[in-house]
């Protein structure tokens, strides 16, 4: 079972659910828990391998990670809760799981709201990953990592997005580094289905102006995709809850009570 906290609500009967990326851990969430915490029900979550979640689990003889079995993980712990219905956030690659999990249980999903979100790999990242998959068991996980969060998060305003990704990242270790990374060969393949089907689930995508490997793949997406608005912070990288948390908070906030009304 994936580790895990909530914050229940005395009053209100919706659930957010947050989803870290790679490498992170629900920490980088803690500038997001007070505000949101206020409105609905919170779940944050570590994913397997990552904060207090232990590696492998049940698939023990099979220690080969999927995103079939990263999403399966989210949505037993759903279970386990019975959360039968939630908002999802996500930052990075827990984009890639919401979108996957409301594809799977589109029920379950009331709104998708994608944070640094990625629906492409541009010709640099792709060049990143070939990298990766040329070093990643000769060379120390956390240069890797270091080289990665930089080339995504380059500039001088994203270094604490960078230092609180490194920082997460050294709780892992190389064995598990090797099992996310390999993750990227199912990556493209999902991601063209992705960016191919409307799924007309309610879905904010925040993005900053200077996350220039992804935004204008999103750019695309919302112009073709139906219920989805997009909404650019100014002066802001990959990390938009990090870098800008009262706004990207008060925007995320507003999105879902909109919701509600209708």
């Amino acid at each position: 079972m994936l580790n895990h906290t909530t914050y229940v609500h005395s009053d209100s009967s919706e659930w957010v659910t947050f989803i870290h990326g790679a490498g992170g851990s629900s920490s980088i969430w803690y500038k997001q828990i007070r505000s949101f915490k206020k409105h609905f029900n919170v779940l944050v979550l570590d994913l397997r391998g990552h904060g207090n979640s232990n590696p492998v689990f049940k698939n023990a003889l099979n220690p080969k990670y999927t995103f079939d079995i990263i999403t399966a993980d989210i949505i037993e712990l759903l279970d386990y809760l019975k959360i039968y219905k939630s908002h999802f956030i996500g930052v990075s690659l827990g984009t890639i799981l919401i979108r996957d999990l409301a594809e799977k249980q589109p029920e379950r999903v009331l709104s998708m709201i994608l944070a640094g979100a990625i629906m492409k790999l541009n010709f640099r990242s792709q060049i990143l990953i070939k990298l990766g998959v040329v070093f990643k068991s000769v060379m120390p996980y956390m240069i890797l990592y270091k080289f990665f969060a930089f080339i995504i998060m380059p500039r001088k305003n994203h270094e604490n997005s960078r230092s609180l990704f490194v920082r997460e990242a050294k709780k892992m270790n190389q064995k598990e580094f090797i099992r996310w990374f390999k993750l990227t060969s199912e990556i493209n393949p999902l991601l063209c289905f992705f960016r191919g089907k409307d799924i007309k689930i309610p879905t904010l995508y925040v993005m900053g102006d200077e996350d220039y490997l992804f935004l204008p793949a999103i750019e695309k997406i919302v112009a073709s995709h139906t219920d989805t608005k997009l909404c650019i912070v100014k002066n802001c990288g990959h990390v938009v809850n990090v870098q800008q948390p009262i706004l990207f908070n008060e925007k995320v906030i507003k999105f879902i009570n909109d919701l509600l009304i209708k």
